[in-house]
């Protein structure tokens, strides 16, 4: 049994002649090799051995009709060429040709219409130049700006609509924007915010509805402030504040929490 793997075939499917290629010649002496290294084969891998093979031939298939042709070609083919391919219909070839040449040519295509070329764009800018980037429709793009950009920028992405986004900007902003990410509506967002706060910026955080926020207020607040947790409706927040404050005693008085059940009555 055959794969596909194991066949010789071109991007339209049909068999590979060797003999009527323009390039036989190259067999010969070692430089292309049916099944591992063809300009003629549908697979990347043996289009990429060719041209490491032979550079000097790349640049004429940079209009080759099967676009991995071109943008494997576009890895290989003279510099100076490389700008009109950053016009090419397909991402792939868009890509591999920007990804060679100066910055300047990689400005205009924060603006491509496909995804996968603007989260690379994104993944090789930095600060002004990601700047309008943090307005991107794509919330990955808008992920990879708020790790790439430096923290002046990051107070653009706040009010992110994606929270994964805010995550990663509470992650990195100025501390003084902490306390107002520490009001995020996500408690993931909250809590990369409070593991970056002064415990006494903490104090604001007491009353959190997420446990593990409350698990980090108690974890690094001063042990005087704990008395409101005492009672903590989460056990590992209850035992944290105990374990802090030596405090052994039954639970106080008070509403029963949310994770409390009711003491049963003993049996007569």
């Amino acid at each position: 049994m055959t794969t596909d793997i194991d066949e010789a075939r071109d991007w339209q499917g049909n068999d590979i002649d060797c003999a009527s290629c323009p390039h036989r010649d190259l067999l010969a002496v070692g430089r292309c090799e049916l099944k591992k290294a063809c300009v003629k084969d549908r697979y990347a891998r043996r289009l990429e051995r060719f041209f490491q093979q032979n550079r000097a031939l790349a640049d004429q298939y940079l209009a080759h009709p099967y676009f991995e042709t071109r943008a494997v070609a576009a890895g290989y083919a003279t510099v100076f060429l490389l700008p009109k391919v950053l016009g090419d219909s397909d991402e792939t070839v868009r890509w591999s040709a920007a990804r060679r040449l100066p910055k300047r040519y990689l400005l205009p295509l924060r603006n491509d219409p496909h995804r996968e070329v603007r989260i690379r764009i994104a993944s090789v800018l930095s600060d002004d130049d990601l700047r309008p980037m943090a307005s991107d429709a794509d919330y990955y793009v808008r992920q990879i700006v708020a790790k790439r950009a430096s923290p002046g920028l990051l107070p653009l992405l706040v009010l992110d609509p994606d929270s994964g986004v805010r995550r990663e900007v509470a992650r990195r902003i100025g501390p003084e924007w902490l306390a107002q990410m520490a009001m995020d509506k996500d408690g993931d967002v909250r809590l990369e915010a409070a593991r970056r706060m002064s415990p006494g910026r903490l104090l604001a955080l007491l009353d959190d509805p997420d446990w593990r926020i409350r698990y980090e207020v108690a974890s690094r607040v001063d042990t005087y402030e704990l008395s409101r947790l005492l009672d903590d409706p989460d056990p590992l927040v209850r035992e944290l504040v105990r374990s802090r404050t030596g405090f052994t005693g039954a639970p106080r008085s008070g509403p029963a929490s949310p994770n409390t059940k009711p003491a049963t009555e003993p049996s007569s």
